[in-house]
């Protein structure tokens, strides 16, 4: 090691950070394009470190202190959400003069994207397919899709705490996606109505709330950034663009903590 004191380039290591942007060609607007989306992996990574921590506080029953980490992780999904507004000062012409360049590479294919979804139990083990030249990627998506997600966590909190919860969600085939359960509303109705008994499972469920919110918020806005620049032709790497993304909206991590608010 160097005993030169500490630089703040140094210990950003920015000189490496800095020279990660490989344009494929000279327009300005397709280095927006990499910083935008090298910025989300970024904070994508910080997002699936906080769910990591939040996980274990649950699973120890320590859920006042998981609310710290859901916080951070749902500002940093309102972060994102507005660079979508950075991004959409490209226009359809910029767009087109580089998208050539992409080929078959879409941001479907982000192994971090789809670690956070099944973190938060939106489980689909067909994205492994993407990250086989990637032994790494797909480790981590292994382990995210086949361990219980933060809600599969919050569930057996709920039946620890003394709240009646079918057998079929204490143990399961984690790498299946959480199926709404009846018993699992009615569980969390009972929080709900009586929040000074189950105080901490009421916070943390709405912490929860938070980040489906913020999901949800973050999908509206890449459907409506994504139809601003290219309208409904077919998104990179053949997806299908807008129509996709709008068929996503839908998706809700917790839904019984959406489902009871009709109950209440």
């Amino acid at each position: 090691m160097s005993d030169a004191p500490m630089t703040y380039a140094r210990y950003l290591a920015l000189d490496e950070l800095l020279s990660c942007q490989h344009p494929q060609s000279e327009l300005d607007d397709e280095m927006l394009f990499i910083i935008i989306h090298q910025t989300k992996e970024l904070w994508l990574k910080q997002m699936i470190r906080e769910l990591h921590l939040a996980q274990a506080q649950i699973r120890s029953d320590a859920l006042v202190p998981a609310y710290k980490a859901l916080a951070r992780v749902s500002r940093i999904q309102a972060v994102m959400t507005l660079s979508w507004d950075v991004l959409s000062t490209m226009t359809p012409s910029d767009y087109t003069r580089f998208r050539h360049v992409l080929g078959p590479s879409s941001g479907f294919q982000s192994d971090q994207f789809r670690t956070v979804e099944f973190m938060l139990g939106l489980k689909d083990s067909a994205h492994l397919k993407f990250q086989e030249d990637r032994p790494e990627a797909r480790a981590a998506m292994m382990k995210a899709l086949t361990e219980p997600s933060i809600w599969d966590d919050t569930i057996i909190a709920l039946a620890r705490a003394g709240i009646d919860v079918p057998l079929g969600q204490l143990s399961r085939d984690w790498a299946q996606p959480h199926i709404f359960s009846p018993e699992v509303e009615a569980g969390f109705l009972q929080v709900y109505r009586d929040t000074e008994r189950y105080w901490e499972l009421y916070q943390l469920a709405e912490k929860l709330v938070d980040l489906d919110d913020a999901m949800a918020t973050w999908r509206h806005k890449h459907v409506i950034t994504v139809e601003r620049i290219i309208g409904g032709k077919r998104g990179t790497g053949g997806t299908a663009g807008v129509s996709y993304l709008s068929s996503t909206l839908s998706k809700r991590a917790f839904p019984e903590l959406w489902s009871l608010r009709t109950q209440l």
